[in-house]
């Protein structure tokens, strides 16, 4: 029946394992309901039941049929206060919870506790009653009572309490009783334990720090806190710590695969994916069949640029039906990697359900783009399922990239028009739309759609480029183009294009010795066709013509097409 499901439930959300409902008489949470849920006949030599209060119960096992669970619980609750069995006070708690009614589950555990004082679920529906009322005082008493009948629990208890109390728990107000609690136990290292998981919650990670150095000075063997110790090392960006103490727990218990894991993760964080990689490499020795650490040392070996490795593992997993989209993915974006266009389209096109279909399909038409079938792209923009607003960005981004290659810089511009219209504050639409106006002529609304991006991102890397490279490029304003360009280099000192843009601006400073030094680094890092083209021409200023002709013969072999070298073709060499 429903309601023996419901209390079911409720055993497994709020009695966190007790076998015993009724320490005094011996019976389980079935005892208590006959084999059509209705409860059984009582002896009468302990708790005379008169036809009023069979009645009671009669209508309350209905009603709870019925889904009536307020009448119900009225029902039981009148039938505990007639009657003195334990199960039907039991039964009123239970259900006041699930209603959360606490006014009534304070009530139902009330007269509960008054027959079996010792009970622990008894007591623990008590604590989660009093937190939800913020009944500090009876949630202090009842917390000190559960420490003192099961300390080896207490952290377990408070911990599936909290998650019972879901989000509208006030993590600040069970910290302040946890904080009464360990004035008068000092000595439970439990109870620092779930100060520091509530300061967590806080995101006060200085104070979750100091809590668990308290739990770990009363007991510093405690891997569980040990655990918790470096997980807060992480969230308060203390990697090396954190490194040391996971190190430390997985020394200690090699067996112990979430520490591994943890450790690896750490490591990957600080890009240090050898190590993670090993790491994962071992789990799988010891579990052939961990899927999860095999997908992460897949994506480490991606990081490696060991494609031929990953692709390998990819294509174990690629059998395993809750990991085949997302290793078809991967599997996909080896092959763009390796030029083998056709082997990625088929990749893709296997991804058909869950968060990377989206993803497949958008990488798919990218790469139809790049190789110049547009109708083929265009077809599937055409049926390109779109459920959120990051998805519809992405469908015109990727639309205007259809437009861009095939030069129809108009409809790109009109159709990125429309989108701004509609969500003003994307600043990738702004952006995109800067350098269709770019290429429009239109510096304008290029100028204005970056500067409008920086209001509200000021530390937007991409847009401090483009914006102070535009003004070095095509104006004279070198030194607003300075100003953005050398905030962009402190933001992100060793990325390629903002050293060749300040190079560049360099270059138009007639800084010539300087704007070598830049595009040299640059290229280095980066030798992409632009650069080489900036490059070249400052060799040609400084008079190392041979070495500018040998670049520039060397970068348009590869490159017959690029516009920034047969413009320097066309300026310069043309007219020797």
């Amino acid at each position: 029946m429903l309601i023996n499901k419901l209390l079911a439930v409720l055993m497994l959300v709020y009695l966190n394992g007790c076998s015993s409902l009724s320490e005094k008489n011996g019976t389980d949470s079935e005892a208590a309901v006959g084999e059509n849920g209705i409860t059984p006949e009582l002896d009468a030599s302990k708790t005379a039941i008169d036809p009023d209060v069979m009645y009671m119960l009669l209508a309350a096992e209905i009603a709870g049929q019925r889904e009536q669970f307020d009448v119900a619980l009225e029902g039981y609750l009148e039938a505990a206060k007639r009657v003195k069995d334990v199960r039907l006070a039991e039964r009123a708690a239970k259900i006041a919870l699930y209603t959360k009614n606490t006014d009534k589950a304070e009530e139902a555990v009330e007269l509960w506790l008054k027959q079996e004082p010792n009970n622990l679920t008894a007591r623990k529906i008590s604590l989660l009653a009093a937190l939800r009322k913020e009944d500090k005082k009876t949630a202090v008493a009842d917390a000190l009572e559960i420490l003192e009948k099961d300390p080896e629990g207490f952290e377990g208890t408070l911990m599936e309490l909290f998650k019972a109390l879901g989000p509208k728990a006030n993590a600040a107000f069970i910290y302040d009783v946890m904080e009464e609690v360990a004035i008068q136990q000092p000595e439970q290292a439990s109870v620092y334990f779930v100060q520091s998981m509530l300061a967590m919650q806080l995101n006060s990670h200085v104070l979750a720090e100091q809590k668990i150095k308290k739990a770990l000075d009363i007991n510093p063997e405690w891997d569980k806190a040990l655990l918790l110790e470096a997980q807060i090392a992480v969230m308060s960006n203390d990697v090396e710590k954190a490194k040391t103490l996971l190190a430390k727990l997985s020394k200690k218990d090699s067996e112990n695969v979430k520490v591994r894991k943890l450790l690896a993760q750490l490591l990957i964080k600080s890009s240090d994916y050898e190590g993670a990689g090993q790491i994962y490499r071992e789990i799988i020795d010891i579990s052939p069949d961990d899927v999860e650490s095999k997908f992460s040392l897949a994506l480490v070996y991606l990081q490696l640029e060991q494609d031929e490795k990953a692709s390998g593992v990819f294509k174990e997993l690629v059998l395993v039906p809750e990991l085949q989209d997302q290793a078809s993915f991967y599997l996909g974006r080896i092959a763009v990697r390796a030029e083998r266009n056709e082997e990625a389209l088929v990749w893709f096109d296997k991804v058909a359900r869950g968060p990377f279909s989206f993803d497949a399909r958008i990488a798919a038409i990218s790469l139809l783009i790049k190789q110049g079938e547009f109708d083929s792209a265009s077809k599937r923009l055409e049926g390109l399922p779109v459920k959120t607003t990051e998805q519809k960005v992405r469908g015109i981004l990727v639309k205007s990239e259809l437009y861009n290659e095939q030069k129809r810089y108009e409809e790109a511009f009109q159709m990125l028009n429309d989108a701004i219209q509609e969500m003003p504050e994307q600043k990738e639409l702004l952006y995109t739309r800067a350098l269709v106006a770019e290429r429009m002529g239109k510096l304008d609304i290029l100028e204005l759609d970056l500067k409008r991006i920086l209001v509200n991102h000021p530390d937007d890397v991409s847009a401090l480029n483009a914006l102070g490279y535009t003004l070095a490029d095509q104006t004279t304003r070198y030194l607003e183009a300075q100003q953005y360009l050398e905030k962009a280099l402190s933001l992100q000192p060793d990325e390629a294009v903002i050293l060749d843009s300040y190079g560049w601006l360099q270059f138009k400073l007639n800084n010539l010795t300087k704007a070598l030094e830049y595009l040299e680094k640059a290229y280095a890092l980066q030798p992409e066709n632009e650069i080489a083209a900036h490059l070249i021409e400052v060799l040609w200023e400084l008079g190392r013509k041979k070495e500018a002709i040998r670049l520039f013969d060397q970068t348009i072999k590869n490159a017959p097409d690029d516009e920034y070298l047969l413009d320097f073709k066309k300026r310069v060499l043309d007219g020797r």
